[in-house]
């Protein structure tokens, strides 16, 4: 209490995203979390995969770092690596806005707070992350970015992404680029994928 919302602790945040993320994450898998805020998703794969399988959780924010890592050790959960980054098309260092509520705060050139940024390839080829079977990603307009710094990653290892898109522009571009991988989109719940903000893509 006090990290999010209170659905978050009385566990119906996001309710039919949380049961179709339960529904397809599999024991012994490996799922990032990119954008963790304070740890609903990576507090729940870790239940899913087992003790066999992997998180990875990317938060840059300080705040929702402390809650992120203070949930896992309450839990007793010690599967998962927690990169304090945003995921982004290359990495170095990015203008990170706080935004109005902890769980909104994205990538700006406006923004007062310096953050580490991270590319998913660059990660993956270096082998400081192992290969993903799953991505829940939600980070407030940064998607596209991510996804081009990944697009090594998807061709190879072919995850199922649970994506959150913020605006037409994003949308549109991220259906392009997963399209022009091999992946097919379709809405996460009621409504086509070019008329809704979340998606579940799959490969092929």
């Amino acid at each position: 209490m006090g990290s999010s919302t209170h659905g978050s602790w009385l566990g119906s945040y996001e309710y039919d995203k949380q049961r179709r993320f339960a529904q397809e994450v599999k024991k012994g898998a490996v799922v990032y979390d990119i954008g963790a805020h304070v740890g609903y998703y990576t507090l729940l794969a870790p239940v899913l995969v087992g003790c066999t399988g992997k998180v990875v959780a990317f938060e840059p924010l300080p705040r929702n770092l402390r809650y992120l890592r203070h949930h896992l050790a309450l839990n007793h959960i010690t599967n998962v690596t927690v990169i304090e980054a945003v995921a982004s098309q290359n990495g170095g260092t990015a203008f990170f806005d706080e935004g109005p509520d902890s769980s909104m705060g994205f990538v700006s050139e406006h923004g007062c707070l310096t953050v580490k940024a991270v590319s998913l390839d660059e990660l993956y080829s270096a082998g400081a992350i192992p290969a993903p079977g799953f991505i829940k990603m939600d980070i407030e307009g940064g998607e596209y970015k991510a996804l081009i710094g990944a697009q090594n990653l998807l061709s190879n290892t072919h995850p199922v992404i649970f994506l959150s898109t913020h605006g037409l522009e994003v949308h549109s571009k991220c259906c392009e680029l997963l399209n022009g991988v091999g992946y097919t989109l379709r809405a996460l719940i009621e409504a086509d994928a070019l008329n809704t903000d979340e998606l579940i893509v799959k490969h092929g």
